[in-house]
């Protein structure tokens, strides 16, 4: 493909546990907030950027006027563009709308995803027709955790179908969840070097000045074998416990997307070059969302020409640590050595339309410190699907 993106010329807040500090901040005011900070420290004008796409997946007052409103926050109300929701995926969704329009002759695409998971809104659908004139009312957000419309499940059933099929037992899950908290740490080594690559921080929630001040990603569980050892199944039969699933959260994440000569005057490093290579998407058997990376993940390699032997380094989205251990073995690949170094959403938690931004970008990075190479992000999304990008660092020299 013809896009890229620029080395160093993306962010991410870090991400809150949800009703925590980010609680009671709107989610476009926090991805304003923490774009303006991103922007400037990156030396990155925004006057030249030619569109924008926002990706969003709850609700919050005034969202309707969505990219433009956030452009015109951010300094940039020249930029028209569309609002994005995909659910989980919308990260990667983001990403291969922003990468279509440059294969249009688009030049550069300002991309933002932001949500608010707490204080999630309380919806009224009026109905004339019903008893009495009375409506229906629906959590967003709890109410579609709880149950998918067209399966009938809640998301979590949909990890036991998984760990039923692929014979997962709740101790192969444990003993991964400890590899994927151990790799967390990997990231928080040397005072946060890993994340400082990217993340804005510390960063003083606007609000006042009382207001709380986030250093890093807040939600972070203490995680040992003998702690997690105690935990029964949520479901009565089950095998997923709270340790084997991720937490919902609050965050922000952003990125260009450039094409080529584009890259090399927004990058921190133009020594760097991040190619964007191809994208896969699929939908799998009713109630069965963790599954959904491995279809999206083959058809984003196939698009490639490529085999998972070439990949250098696999990120994934992983609501459920079910999900790694079923790639993996579909894949034939080590779930530890290859996958989720420094992190993945299973740790940092879950805010929904930033999560697969945050992943892609430190994909980038894991690529960049191993020299280079193919890096694939995958990851699965409510209704049972999933989408998958590749991504290429190299030496632009």
């Amino acid at each position: 493909m013809k896009a890229h993106i620029p080395y160093g010329a993306y962010w991410s807040s870090p991400f809150c546990r949800w009703q925590g500090a980010f609680a009671n901040i709107h989610a476009f005011e926090l991805a304003s907030a923490v774009g303006k900070l991103a922007l400037a420290q990156r030396r990155i004008d925004l006057a030249s950027v030619e569109m924008g796409v926002l990706g969003s997946t709850v609700p919050q007052k005034g969202s309707f006027y969505g990219l433009p409103w956030l452009a015109a926050q951010l300094g940039a109300p020249h930029l028209a563009g569309p609002t994005i929701a995909q659910a989980c995926a919308t990260g990667a969704r983001v990403l291969a709308t922003a990468a279509h329009e440059v294969e249009q002759g688009v030049r550069s695409v300002l991309t933002v995803t932001t949500d608010r998971i707490s204080n999630g809104p309380q919806l009224y659908y009026p109905n004339p027709n019903g008893p009495g004139g009375s409506g229906s009312g629906e959590n967003w957000v709890l109410d579609n955790f709880a149950r998918d419309p067209w399966a009938s499940v809640a998301m979590i059933e949909t990890a036991e179908n998984v760990a039923a099929k692929y014979r997962i037992d709740t101790a192969e899950q444990h003993n991964m969840v400890l590899v994927r908290y151990h790799q967390y740490e990997q990231a928080r080594a040397g005072e946060n070097a890993f994340h400082k690559r990217f993340m804005v921080a510390p960063f003083q929630v606007p609000g006042g000045r009382n207001s709380p001040i986030v250093v890093s990603d807040e939600g972070i569980q203490a995680t040992t074998a003998e702690r997690i050892a105690k935990l029964k199944p949520v479901r009565e039969g089950g095998t997923v416990t709270h340790a084997g699933q991720t937490h919902p959260a609050d965050g922000t994440a952003g990125m260009l997307v450039t094409d080529a000569a584009r890259a090399r005057d927004f990058a921190t490093n133009a020594a760097i070059a991040v190619e964007i290579v191809s994208f896969g998407q699929a939908r799998v058997e009713t109630a069965m969302m963790p599954e959904a990376p491995i279809p999206a993940a083959k058809q984003a390699l196939e698009r490639a020409g490529l085999v998972v032997g070439d990949i250098a380094a696999i990120k994934t989205h992983n609501p459920f640590i079910v999900n790694d251990i079923a790639f993996a073995r579909a894949f034939g690949i080590d779930a530890v050595k290859s996958m989720n170094n420094f992190g993945c959403s299973l740790v940092w938690g879950h805010p929904q339309g930033p999560t697969g931004t945050r992943a892609i970008i430190e994909l980038i990075e894991e690529l960049a410190l191993r020299g280079g190479g193919y890096g694939l992000f995958t990851g699965c999304a409510a209704g049972d699907s999933a989408m998958a990008t590749i991504i290429k660092v190299s030496d632009a020299r």
